[in-house]
C-alpha cells in the first residue's frame, strides 16, 4: 500500500488557510479604498497648507595648533592628535558668534507675501527693504501690512485675519503708524517705532507686503539654537554645520556668514599678538622721536657755535667703538626690561597672556624662550575661547590650566637665568665703556662735549631705526596671517526635511489600510458569533446536513411563494438529505431547534415542510414553541386553539390539525401560551399526539423552543427520527454551541444534524463562482444561467446583470448586512 504523504496535506491545508484569510478580509476592500482616499486627501491638504522646511549645510576644516612644547610638557597628550573639536563646536553655537554673523545679514526684518494659504517669506525677493533704528524703542513680532501705492508712496495698515487663521489675535502694534501714507526713504518715527522704508524693485504698484521686526537679542538666541554642529567622521577634523529653515536662501546666507565669522574670529585672535607688538613699538617710538629730535638740534647748535666740523682722527676709532658698545648696552636694557616684564607676569600667576609680546619681536634669539612663550600665548587664547562658552570648571579648561602651569614653571626658570646673564653682559660692557671714557678725558673740552652729544644722538638714532624695523616686521606678519581653519564647502542648496511628502503619502496608504483592517480584525476578535462554515466547523461538532442562503424576499414562506428561488432550492437540497437519512421510515419525524431565539427555527420548519409538501409528501408542521408562538402568524391563523389546548385536554388531535391552501401541507398552531409549557410537553398526551400524526402524515416537523433557553427540548429530541439544530451566520454565539456539543459527545442525544442558516457568503469568491466548505452545492447569485433555468424574477435579474457594477454605498451595505 502506498504511504500517504502527510506533509503534502499539511502544506495544502496551510495554503487553503492563507487563501481563506485573504478572501475573508479582501472583501472589505471598499473600506480600505475609502480610508486610503480620505488619508491621501488629508495628507494633500496638510502639504498644501504647511510651510515647507529645508535643511541647509556647510562644512569647516579645523586645524590643530597645539605646539610640540605643550605636548612634551603634557605627557598624556604625546600620542594623540591634539585636536579638540568640542571647543570649536561650542564656539560655533555661541550667541557671540551668532551676533557677529548677524552683523553681515539683514535678518532683523522679516517680509511675507499676503496669501490665504500659508505664510510665504519673501526674504531677498521682497520689493522693499526696511532699515530699523534699534537704539530707538521698537514694536517687535507684530505683523504690519504695507501697500505700495506708487513708486514714491506707500501706506501702512494693521493685518487682517484670514479664513484659515484660527488664532487671529495679535499683539498690539503701533497704532500711530497705521492708515497713513508715507514716502519711500522717509523716516517713520513715533514713540514706539523708528524705521525707514526703501523701495528695492519699482513697478510693484498694488503689491501688499507683510513685515515684522525681530529683536536682535531674540534673533541671536534663536539662530544660535537652530544650528547643529557635528563631526563629519571620527578620523577627520571637518565640522558640518546644519540648520533648518523655511527659506533656503536665508539659511544658506546664515550658515555662510557664520563660517566666515568663525574664520574672522580665529584670524583676529592670531593678529592680536602682532597688534599688541605694534602698539608697544608705537609707544616706544613716540618717546624716542622727541628725544632724538632734541639731541639732533643740540648737535647742530654745538657744531655751529664751536665751528667744529669733525673730531680728530685719533679719537674717531675710539668713538666708533663706544657707539657700538652703547648700542649693545641699549639693546640689553631693552631685553632686560622685557625679561622683567615676563617675570612679573609669572609672579602674578595670570591666566591671560594675550598681551605678552613675542621674544622674536624684541630681538631675543633664545629659541627655547620663544617656543615657551608662543605655547603659553596659544594656551591662553584657547582658554579664553573656551570660557566664552563654558565655565572654569569644565574639564577642558582644567586641562589647559595644568598645561599652562607646567609651561609657566619652565618659562619662569628660563627668564630668571636670562635676567642674570643679561646683567652680567651689561656689567662687562659698562666696564669697557668706562675705560674708553677715561681716554676721552684727555680731549679738549669742546671735543669732549661734542663727543658726548654725538654718542647720545647715535644711540637714539640706532634704537629708533631698530624699532622701525621691528614695527615693519610686525606689520608684515599681521598682513600675512591667515586662519588655520578654512571653509570646505559653502552652503548652497537645501534638502526638504518637512513635510516628507513621499513618506507621508506612503504612511497615508498604510494607515488607510491598517485602520479599517485593524477595526475589522478587532471586531472579529470581540465578535463571538459564527462567521462562516469554516468557523462553524471549528466550533460545531455535529455533522452539517445543509446550508440555507440568506433570503431577501419579503415573506417567510419562501418555498411556497418563490419556489424557483435559490433559497427554495437549498431547502430542496435539505429535503433530499433528510430523505436519504430516514429512508427506512414510513413517517419521518423531524425536530427543529437552535440555541436561542431568532436563529430561524420557525423559518426553517415552515419552509422545510413546504419543500416536503411540494415533493408530494403529506406534511404537517407543528408549532411546538409554547412560549413564543410564531407559526400561526405565518399562516394568518389565530392561536386561540392549538397544541396547548390539546395537551390540557380541551380538544382532540384532529381538531388542531389545520390544512393550508397548499396541497399536502398542514400545520398545528401552538395555541394559547400556557403557564407550564415545560410540563405539558413532557406529558403522555404529547406522545399520543405524535403517534396520531405519524399515522396520518408522511412527514412531521416539530418546531421547538431554543434548547439553550429551556429544558424540555432535550427530552423532546429523543422522540424524533431527525433533530435539526439551526445555526445562523453572524448571529449564533460560539459559546451557545457548547451545550449541544457536550450532549452530542456524551451521546445524550442522537440523530442530531446541523443546518447553517442565513448564509450571505460562504467562502471564496472568484469571478462569478462561489465555493463553499460543505458538501451542499450553492447556486451562485452571480450565475445568470441559474435564473434562466429557475425563472425567479428573470427580467429583474437580467437588468441587474446588464447594469453597471453596484455603487460603493451598496457594496458597503452588502458587506455589513446581517439577517
Amino acid at each position: 500500500m502506498e504511504k500517504l504523504d502527510l506533509s503534502q496535506l499539511d502544506n495544502e491545508e496551510k495554503a487553503l488557510e492563507i487563501r481563506y484569510v485573504v478572501a475573508k478580509y479582501a472583501r472589505f476592500w471598499p473600506w480600505y479604498a475609502l480610508f486610503i482616499i480620505i488619508f491621501l486627501i488629508g495628507v494633500f491638504l496638510f502639504h498644501r497648507y504647511t510651510v515647507e522646511e529645508y535643511e541647509v549645510r556647510g562644512s569647516l576644516v579645523i586645524k590643530t595648533n597645539t605646539s610640540p612644547e605643550a605636548r612634551i610638557l603634557d605627557r598624556s597628550n604625546i600620542f594623540n592628535s591634539g585636536i579638540n573639536l568640542e571647543n570649536d563646536i561650542l564656539r560655533l553655537r555661541s550667541k557671540n558668534l551668532a551676533r557677529e554673523a548677524l552683523k553681515k545679514l539683514h535678518f532683523d526684518v522679516e517680509y511675507y507675501a499676503k496669501t490665504n494659504i500659508k505664510d510665504i517669506e519673501l526674504y531677498d525677493r521682497s520689493p522693499i527693504r526696511i532699515d530699523v533704528d534699534w537704539n530707538h524703542l521698537q514694536v517687535t513680532d507684530t505683523p504690519v501690512e504695507l501697500v505700495i501705492l506708487s513708486d514714491e508712496n506707500f501706506k501702512l495698515m494693521p493685518p487682517e485675519g484670514s479664513v484659515l487663521d484660527f488664532n487671529p489675535a495679535q499683539a498690539a502694534g503701533d497704532e500711530n503708524v497705521f492708515n497713513k501714507t508715507y514716502t519711500f526713504g522717509q523716516e517713520v518715527e513715533t514713540a514706539r517705532s523708528k524705521f525707514t522704508v526703501h523701495l528695492v524693485n519699482s513697478g510693484r504698484v498694488g503689491d501688499i507686503v507683510i513685515f515684522k521686526f525681530i529683536s536682535p537679542s531674540a534673533l541671536e538666541d534663536r539662530l544660535a539654537r537652530s544650528v547643529n554642529v557635528s563631526l563629519e567622521n571620527q578620523y577627520s577634523s571637518v565640522l558640518t554645520l546644519t540648520t533648518t529653515t523655511k527659506v533656503v536662501e536665508k539659511g544658506r546666507d546664515y550658515i555662510n556668514a557664520l563660517m566666515e565669522s568663525y574664520i574672522d574670529y580665529d584670524l583676529n585672535e592670531k593678529n592680536k599678538i602682532q597688534e599688541n607688538t605694534i602698539a608697544f613699538i608705537e609707544e616706544q617710538l613716540g618717546y624716542l622721536e622727541d628725544s632724538l629730535k632734541q639731541k639732533e638740534r643740540e648737535l647742530q647748535e654745538f657744531k655751529v657755535e664751536n665751528k667744529l666740523l669733525d673730531v680728530s682722527a685719533e679719537f674717531s676709532n675710539i668713538l666708533s667703538k663706544m657707539n657700538s658698545l652703547d648700542e649693545q648696552n641699549a639693546e640689553l636694557d631693552y631685553q632686560l626690561a622685557y625679561f622683567e616684564e615676563i617675570k612679573r607676569y609669572m609672579e602674578q600667576k595670570s591666566k591671560d597672556f594675550s598681551d605678552v609680546i613675542a621674544p622674536s619681536v624684541i630681538g631675543v634669539p633664545d629659541p627655547l624662550l620663544n617656543g615657551l612663550i608662543q605655547t603659553l600665548v596659544t594656551l591662553s587664547q584657547d582658554r579664553r575661547k573656551l570660557l566664552a562658552t563654558v565655565n572654569e570648571n569644565h574639564p577642558e579648561v582644567i586641562k589647559i590650566d595644568v598645561q599652562m602651569e607646567k609651561v609657566q614653571d619652565a618659562l619662569f626658570e628660563n627668564v630668571v637665568n636670562l635676567i642674570e646673564n643679561t646683567k652680567k653682559q651689561q656689567r662687562s660692557i659698562q666696564r669697557e665703556i668706562a675705560s674708553y671714557d677715561a681716554e676721552f678725558a684727555t680731549l679738549p673740552e669742546s671735543e669732549s662735549q661734542y663727543t658726548g652729544i654725538f654718542r647720545e644722538f647715535k644711540l637714539r638714532e640706532s634704537l629708533y631705526t631698530y624699532l622701525l624695523e621691528k614695527r615693519a616686521e610686525a606689520g608684515i606678519a599681521r598682513a600675512s596671517n591667515v586662519s588655520d581653519n578654512a571653509i570646505l564647502d559653502t552652503a548652497k542648496q537645501g534638502t526638504l526635511v518637512f513635510p516628507k511628502k513621499q513618506q507621508n503619502y506612503a504612511l497615508a496608504i498604510v494607515m488607510g489600510f491598517l485602520i479599517p483592517f485593524g477595526f475589522i480584525v478587532m471586531r472579529d476578535i470581540f465578535d463571538d458569533s459564527i462567521k462562516d462554515q469554516r468557523d462553524l466547523k471549528k466550533h460545531f461538532m455535529i455533522p452539517q446536513l445543509g446550508i440555507i442562503g440568506f433570503s431577501t424576499k419579503g415573506t417567510n414562506k419562501v418555498v411556497l411563494e418563490h419556489p424557483k428561488s435559490a433559497v427554495a432550492e437549498s431547502f430542496r437540497s435539505l429535503r433530499s438529505a433528510i430523505t436519504y437519512l430516514a429512508s427506512g421510515k414510513n413517517t419521518k419525524k423531524i425536530l427543529v431547534t437552535s440555541s436561542v431565539s431568532g436563529e430561524g427555527k420557525t423559518f426553517t420548519s415552515l419552509n422545510l415542510a413546504s419543500a416536503m409538501a411540494l415533493g408530494s409528501k403529506k406534511t404537517v408542521v407543528v408549532g411546538g414553541d409554547l412560549r413564543r408562538p410564531k407559526l400561526a402568524q405565518y399562516f394568518n391563523h389565530s392561536d386561540k386553539v392549538g397544541l396547548s389546548s390539546y395537551l390540557i385536554g380541551k380538544v382532540e388531535a384532529k381538531d388542531i390539525v389545520i390544512p393550508t391552501e397548499h396541497e399536502n401541507l398542514y400545520f398545528v398552531p401552538s395555541g394559547v401560551i400556557p403557564p407550564n409549557p415545560a410540563e405539558l410537553l413532557q406529558t403522555q398526551r404529547l406522545k399520543d399526539f405524535l403517534a396520531y400524526l405519524e399515522s396520518e402524515f408522511d412527514v412531521v416537523i416539530f418546531d421547538t423552543p431554543p434548547m439553550g433557553l429551556v429544558s424540555e427540548t432535550i427530552d423532546l429530541m429523543r422522540l424524533f427520527d431527525i433533530n435539526l439544530y439551526v445555526v445562523r451566520q453572524n448571529y449564533t454565539v460560539k459559546d451557545h454551541l457548547v451545550m449541544i456539543n457536550d450532549l452530542f459527545n456524551n451521546k445524550q442525544v442522537s440523530n442530531v444534524y446541523g443546518v447553517f442558516n442565513g448564509i450571505i457568503n460562504s467562502g471564496y469568491h472568484y469571478e462569478g463562482y462561489n465555493y463553499g466548505y460543505g458538501n451542499t452545492y450553492l447556486y451562485s447569485q452571480n450565475n445568470k444561467y441559474m435564473y434562466n433555468y429557475y425563472g425567479d424574477d428573470l427580467e429583474t435579474k437580467k437588468k441587474k446583470i446588464k447594469s453597471k457594477k453596484p455603487s460603493f454605498v451598496s457594496k458597503v451595505k452588502k458587506l455589513f448586512r446581517t439577517r
